[in-house]
């Protein structure tokens, strides 16, 4: 089925001018000037030259829920498609938070492939907080050669819920990724979650400093929890690391502004990425100080800190769309995800002149068309 994008201003996310894009079932197969309209199109879509980018990608989002704090009543609901489909996410990456007895890692897979039948990409993390790990099979290092989706593995460090691991520990953890990677064809990363504690990224500098343990491997994120913590993220970037800012999750400053101390600070766009964490649990919290509900991390504020990174911080959109496009894409060796290619996944989100989202398209599929929702998950309900 070959469908036909007409007068698009492309930001691939490198700008490439306005553009015409073939595509080919799920597959971009062509990126020219002009592409004559044929009879053979199944489908044309004329973007009157509204801005458009690869799809978005978050890689950091509980979509089989969390939280849990504060009882079985406080854990979130999975999140649906549809929620994806309003911000232009159309690759995720799921993972378990401090839960991993309630949770399940099979549950997370089946989640994943939930997503996938509905129409957008989705891999997961194996593991979650603790060093006792849980896998599907006997060790991390089988999960990352027999399972399909798993791309990395979760630990936590900093973290008064952490297993307060040293850097012995997280070299074991690091070796299973990397060697299942590399026999089965993916990168593979520890995806580290850091909490508050002043320990902060200690630990990791030591891995790369003392151990020389391949830094590319190792991909801390909640960097901007705390001014003193992303001090320590800027040097870990500095290193060839990437750091990963959460835009939704507690921080010190706006996720943006993090962003544009860090280019201050001499560190390169090309290795700062934004994931929301979103769906985990959060507390509301009265004048007193007492927990009187609960509501769900929002998901859609990478798009957002992206678009302030441009209309506050002036950074141009081929560099600011790059921290929710290919860099994330980079992070986790997704081939075929994060830009606008001949031979990559036809997905991609439209935009007005001024960064308003209208369409969104995934794996070939429109699933949003001038601000309306197309495609809603299968027990959701419609607006």
């Amino acid at each position: 089925m070959l469908k036909l994008i007409q007068n698009a201003t492309v930001y691939a996310p490198e700008f490439l001018g306005k553009k015409d894009i073939l595509i080919a079932g799920e597959k971009i197969v062509a990126i020219e000037d002009t592409i004559e309209v044929s009879t053979l199109f199944s489908e044309v879509i004329d973007f009157n030259s509204k801005i458009l980018t690869p799809g978005l990608i978050d890689q950091h989002v509980h979509i089989t829920g969390a939280g849990g704090k504060h009882g079985f009543g406080s854990m979130t609901p999975e999140i649906m498609l549809g929620e994806f489909i309003a911000c232009g996410t159309t690759t995720v990456v799921g993972l378990l938070g401090t839960d991993g007895s309630a949770r399940s890692i099979k549950t997370l897979y089946a989640k994943a492939k939930s997503l996938e039948s509905e129409g957008i990409s989705a891999y997961i993390l194996t593991s979650y907080f603790g060093l006792d790990a849980v896998t599907f099979t006997q060790s991390i290092q089988d999960d990352m050669i027999f399972i399909d989706k798993v791309v990395g593995c979760k630990v936590a460090i900093s973290d008064e819920r952490s297993s307060y691991p040293e850097a012995i520990d997280l070299l074991r953890e690091l070796k299973q990724v990397r060697v299942g990677g590399l026999i089965a064809g993916k990168k593979g990363i520890l995806h580290i979650h850091l909490g508050a504690l002043s320990s902060r990224m200690d630990v990791l500098l030591e891995l790369v400093q003392k151990y020389e343990f391949p830094i590319e491997h190792i991909s801390p994120t909640h960097v901007g929890r705390t001014l003193p913590l992303f001090e320590q993220a800027i040097e870990f970037a500095k290193l060839g690391g990437m750091i990963d800012i959460t835009s939704g999750g507690t921080k010190y400053t706006d996720p943006y502004k993090s962003v544009l101390y860090a280019l201050e600070k001499g560190v390169s766009i090309d290795k700062m990425t934004f994931s929301s964490d979103g769906n985990a649990g959060i507390g509301i919290v009265n004048e007193q100080g007492v927990t009187i509900g609960f509501k769900k991390a929002p998901i859609h504020l990478n798009l957002k800190q992206v678009v302030l990174l441009v209309q506050e911080g002036k950074l141009p959109i081929e560099q600011a769309f790059k921290l929710i496009t290919s860099n994330p894409a980079k992070n986790l060796a997704l081939k075929h995800k994060g830009s606008i290619k001949v031979g990559f996944d036809a997905d991609f989100c439209a935009f007005t002149t001024d960064l308003q989202l209208t369409d969104v398209i995934a794996r070939g599929k429109q699933m949003m068309k001038d601000g309306d929702i197309l495609v809603y998950g299968n027990f959701e309900t419609k607006n």
